[in-house]
């Protein structure tokens, strides 16, 4: 086809914006995420052909011979109105506006010169929704695009929020007007991801840190989950997928922050008692196949959508909620605490930590362990706000004791790597066929099978609540047969959590960010997490005895 003049070739683009933007021409989109169905919405994709006809570029089919204007004056002048309009209705507090900065709408607003809004705003105002630990929703910033509402259906099948009313009085809300809490949300911020203004953010707890760290009288640990490493950088204009956990221990420290300790510690404490719990299960034929616990959007979405099936959830906890209950173990000892209130702080790539912190199965001896749980995103707010030039940092070691962690436990990160560490643990080491055996790959749904001596473990790997419900259904009907089941509920693993930076329209950073994980596993010496020392002389010393009393779920009287 000819677009503004030159010749493109295509082939399997499924539209003709993928066509437009194959030839290197940034079109504007509110509505158009590659990963979701195609809708329609915004309109800005508009294009004109020959004879004068516009249409709109994601919702048409690629023909051969088309002849494609991109930006005429008459282009100019629609996608301008359309933006004046969308202003129009919407909240222009942009300067207190969590996106501020990083807001699509406002990009464009200031990319297509749209610098006054001729119609008054006659919409009605709502309340902020406040009543979710994990996000914050502003009716007042929705622009309908409806991104979230097809996340929320097509790739995490909850349904938690929809479109509701007509016309002028359309809006996107939880059924009936329900608080986001009431409804089955599962906290895992995808929505938050694909939106592209204001309306949905992350549910900050950074003045409550802030509060922390100046309080002299008080010590604030933090321990900092595997998919972080590789997404922070993205906030500072770093390569995509860099490893830049030694910065973010120096940056860490000069924050305030007393101990800086690496969550893949406590993934290596997961691995164990999950792969024990699993080899467990295989000995007595019982409560098969075993699900993995370390997500806690799946666990809710299991117990929510499969109450029938909720008992094959291992016990474990998650790396958060066992190192969580470590610390404070390990702080109850006034020579570690040196006479201070400790507060227990962790960095997460996944807005749903906010929510398994608070929840009363993941505490220990009825206890709250971790006090707050900070987004990726919020740390790189904090580190800006504090004017720490990240990209100039030197590197820095986690602290002691806890700063030893095993390439099984960096990992986890990424969908598969939960199930590639207990095949470490089973196989004993890293023998070459585990990598192999189909638990790598960024595909939603894996199926494998891996053979150790006389065992031979069938299983799969899902990324993403829609096809793990498609996976339920099966194994609800009996056409499926494992032994052990993975599903994290972002796409893609924790590289692609709710809380972590969101890239530029239509970047994919999910190959970088998972590469990132699987290079760091190769330059740690430790590749299985039994092997690591410092996990080792803790079970001989403050967790002797003590193992399901801290690394697993407690049973709670509903």
């Amino acid at each position: 086809m000819t677009i503004d003049g030159r010749q493109v070739t295509f082939t399997d683009e499924p539209n003709v914006l993928s066509v437009i933007r194959k030839a290197n021409i940034d079109i504007p989109t509110l509505c158009y995420m590659k990963d979701l169905p195609i809708y329609g919405a915004c309109r800005l994709c508009t294009v004109e052909d020959g004879r004068g006809r516009t249409f709109s570029s994601c919702s048409e089919t690629p023909r051969d011979g088309m002849e494609i204007y991109t930006s005429t004056p008459k282009l100019m002048r629609y996608r301008k109105m359309i933006l004046e309009l969308l202003l129009a209705s919407h909240c222009r507090d942009c300067t207190t506006c969590d996106k501020s900065g990083s807001c699509r709408l406002q990009e464009l607003c200031n990319r297509l010169g749209v610098n006054r809004v001729r119609f008054e705003n006659t919409k009605e105002q709502y309340e902020l929704d406040t009543s979710s630990p994990s996000i914050i929703r502003d009716p007042n910033k929705c622009v309908l695009c409806g991104n979230c509402v097809r996340v929320c259906e097509n790739i995490q099948g909850v349904n938690a929020i929809d479109f509701a009313y007509r016309g002028t009085d359309a809006m996107v809300t939880p059924a009936f007007n329900k608080k986001l809490a009431e409804t089955d949300c599962v906290n895992c911020g995808q929505c938050r991801v694909v939106c592209p203004t204001g309306a949905i953010t992350i549910h900050s707890n950074i003045d409550d840190v802030w509060d922390a760290l100046a309080d002299k009288d008080t010590k604030v640990i933090c321990q900092v989950a595997p998919a972080v490493r590789v997404g922070l950088g993205d906030a500072f204009g770093l390569p995509t997928g860099s490893n830049v956990f030694g910065q973010m221990v120096t940056a860490l420290h000069q924050l305030g922050f007393d101990q800086v300790y690496d969550t893949t510690y406590g993934a290596d404490l997961t691995v164990i008692e999950e792969a024990k719990e699993a080899v467990e299960r295989l000995n007595k034929n019982e409560n098969l196949p075993i699900f993995t616990s370390c997500c806690p959007a799946w666990v809710k979405f299991c117990q929510t959508r499969y109450p029938d099936l909720a008992g094959h959830l291992s016990t474990c906890r998650s790396p958060q909620q066992m190192f969580g209950a470590v610390l404070k173990e390990y702080f109850k000892d006034e020579t570690k605490n040196e006479g201070k209130k400790v507060v227990s702080v962790t960095i997460m790539p996944c807005t749903a930590k906010k929510d398994e912190i608070r929840r009363p199965t993941s505490w220990t001896n009825g206890e709250q362990d971790i006090d707050y749980a900070l987004t990726t995103t919020e740390v790189a707010a904090m580190i800006r706000r504090a004017g720490i030039k990240f990209e100039t940092l030197e590197e820095s070691k986690a602290d002691d004791p806890f700063e030893l962690g095993s390439g099984g436990g960096v990992i986890f990160g990424v969908t598969g790597g939960v199930t590639e560490a207990v095949l470490r643990w089973i196989g004993g080491g890293t023998d070459g066929t585990i990598s192999t055996c189909g638990v790598r790959g960024e595909e939603g749904m894996k199926e494998f099978t891996y053979k150790h001596g006389d065992l031979t473990l069938r299983g799969a790997v899902v990324s993403g609540l829609a096809n793990a419900a498609r996976l339920m259904d099966r194994i609800r009907a009996g056409e499926v047969d494992y032994q052990i089941v993975e599903v994290m509920a972002c796409p893609r693993g924790c590289v692609m959590g709710g809380g972590q930076p969101v890239m530029g329209v239509d970047t994919a950073p999910q190959t970088d960010r998972i590469n990132g994980l699987y290079n760091t596993d190769i330059s740690y010496e430790i590749k299985a997490s039994q092997d690591n020392p410092a996990v080792q002389a803790l079970y001989e010393g403050l967790l002797k005895g003590r193992e399901h009393e801290l690394l697993h779920c407690p049973k709670v009287e509903k």
